[in-house]
């Protein structure tokens, strides 16, 4: 991850947005932190960095209020995008549950390794990233944060590929095969 350039190591002919982004970055570390970012309030004020960088030019009339609301927009996204991966998780889990409860010992188990063998052919199908990213994510329950840096990868990246893992394997669950 890239640190957020400061303007020693920057051309000091900065103008607009950027200049007042670097000018107020503590100020915008604090508000996030504030918010409750905790300590992915780095990562969203690299994000914010990147979107003020990429910006076309242009007059706005207040800047910081205006970094202020991207901001707390970024952090709306990203727990907008937790709290889905949330529910997913425990609507996959109580789904799970639910199944398993309708038949005996011996027979749950030959149909859950006749299951598990599916669903492994279903997630190598899908490619060996999303299979690894799916496998290190629910069976080795690492953060989706930590999935990213291991593979290389942005988080949104994990995300879409544990969706395909996901959808994949609902999927099969819904044509009677699992």
């Amino acid at each position: 991850m890239a640190p957020v350039p400061s303007i020693r190591n920057r051309d000091l002919t900065l103008a607009g947005l950027e200049a007042v982004f670097l000018a107020h970055r503590a100020a915008l570390l604090r508000f996030l932190r504030a918010r409750g970012a905790g300590d992915d309030a780095e990562d969203l004020l690299q994000e914010l960095w990147f979107r003020v960088a990429a910006a076309p030019a242009g007059p706005i009339a207040e800047p910081v209020g205006y970094l202020v609301r991207a901001a707390n927009n970024l952090m709306l996204d990203r727990h907008r995008g937790q709290m889905r991966a949330m529910r997913r998780d425990l609507d996959w889990a109580e789904a799970a549950t639910a199944a398993d409860h309708e038949m005996p010992n011996a027979e749950r188990a030959l149909v859950g390794r006749e299951a598990l063998g599916r669903a492994e052919a279903v997630l190598a199908a899908l490619g060996s990233r999303v299979e690894a990213i799916f496998r290190r994510y629910r069976l080795d329950e690492v953060t989706i944060d930590q999935v990213a840096r291991e593979f290389g990868v942005s988080r949104s990246t994990v995300e879409k590929d544990l969706q395909k893992a996901y959808r994949a394997l609902l999927e099969l669950r819904s044509g009677g095969d699992a």
